[in-house]
């Protein structure tokens, strides 16, 4: 049996005989367009906009260039259709709660009426409604792995809940996307079998052009954006962020995005009290312009716990020329490499993250040759081009 490591790559399903996994594949490949005006439905949550919906965005950007139509079906019409940046039709198949399966019968009746021929769903719920969906129409279901389901949440029995359902919804060899070898590996384990999986690593537009600035002389600023939760490891980077300012060092520390819930935001503003950082901490909140963000920071932090396949905001960091910190959780490792693009530490050890922090600060590692690094990693490996042409020879086989 092959591993899913030494062989999967953008677009190509385990087990075919395929390129060594640290060949790249970029956008330069040849694509083979798909059938003209193929349609393709995303159903998506919809109550957030964070990196899987990134990814749905950026799909909705690149495929039409690649032969698709493609349209969103959103079960929860909150955070997704204001902050979405594509003009993909959306239709609304909402769900009154988490068993309700009325939004199957709503979502049978869009892909007839919109002739799609795919339907991608991306999360357990959406892959739940989708599969009963596609059993009353005609269309094929595709399945997008974008982290661990078993390992989603800090709560065992949503997991648990969770990984039911998705599994109860894949059984007859649904074809399944993972955004990481590390996912695929994760797939493997968990029975899916290997002809079924296909890596298809995220990807995000470049920075046309790329700015690659001097190593900060004054104050370093450590920037971190998410959707704030407790797998995120917010609390161990601010616990971190007290260590670097008490042996003297100048940091602080820039954090984008929302909190899932108002208890979070709360706990993580006390553990900022405690620790005497209100000053040394900004709040940004949501916003639709990332980049923007990220040329306010000097190193890119994300001290993820677990449940990470592929973070997007690393692969914008890196196309902004900001090295990474990140944690050796799951696919981090795979787009950051310890002492080429950043460093990597322990997950859920503050001292840890800030000794890796100081090897930046101090020197040991040249701040601009990691910029440049990060820079030239993310185009030759992962842009959204890249991943459009994965997914879209995934699409071309289920229709063969």
């Amino acid at each position: 049996m092959t591993s899913p490591t030494q062989s999967a790559w953008i677009g190509a399903p385990i087990g075919c005989p395929v390129l060594p996994s640290d060949s790249s594949q970029d956008e330069h490949h040849e694509v083979e367009p798909l059938p003209l005006n193929t349609r393709v439905l995303h159903v998506i949550n919809g109550e957030h906009y964070s990196g899987a919906e990134r990814v749905q965005d950026l799909l909705a950007m690149q495929l039409p260039r690649l032969g698709a139509e493609v349209g969103f079906a959103c079960l929860k019409r909150d955070a997704f259709p204001n902050a979405r940046q594509s003009d993909a039709p959306i239709f609304e198949t909402p769900m009154q709660g988490r068993l309700d399966f009325s939004a199957a019968k709503r979502l049978a009746d869009v892909i007839d009426e919109g002739g799609y021929e795919i339907v991608h769903a991306h999360t357990p719920r959406t892959v739940m409604i989708a599969r009963s969906a596609c059993r009353r129409t005609k269309a094929r279901l595709v399945y997008h792995v974008h982290s661990p389901t078993c390992r989603d949440t800090t709560s065992w029995l949503r997991n648990s809940c969770l990984a039911w359902a998705e599994r109860l919804s894949l059984r007859g060899g649904v074809p399944l996307i993972c955004v990481s070898h590390s996912l695929a590996d994760h797939m493997t384990l968990l029975g899916y079998a290997e002809d079924q999986i296909t890596v298809v690593p995220n990807g995000v537009p470049r920075c046309n052009p790329p700015v690659i600035q001097q190593r900060p002389t004054d104050e370093w600023v450590l920037g971190t954006v998410a959707l704030f939760r407790g797998r995120k490891g917010t609390e161990v980077l601010i616990d971190a962020l007290a260590t670097l300012r008490k042996a003297g060092l100048p940091v602080r520390m820039r954090a984008v995005g929302p909190f899932e819930t108002p208890e979070y935001e709360t706990s993580l503003k006390q553990r900022v009290t405690r620790h005497g950082l209100e000053d040394a901490v900004d709040w940004v909140g949501f916003t639709r312009d990332v980049n923007a963000e990220l040329k306010k920071m000097d190193l890119f932090v994300l001290p993820s716990l677990f449940g990470e396949g592929l973070p997007m905001v690393v692969l914008e960091a890196m196309a902004a020329a900001l090295p990474v910190v990140g944690t050796r959780v799951e696919g981090v490792p795979e787009a950051v490499r310890d002492g080429q693009e950043g460093v990597l530490a322990k997950p859920s050890d503050a001292e840890d993250l800030a000794a890796a922090i100081r090897r930046i600060m101090d020197g040991d590692l040249d701040w601009r040759q990691l910029s440049e690094n990060a820079v030239f990693r993310h185009g030759e490996r992962f842009s959204d081009e890249a991943m459009a042409a994965g997914v879209a020879e995934v699409y071309r086989r289920v229709l063969s």
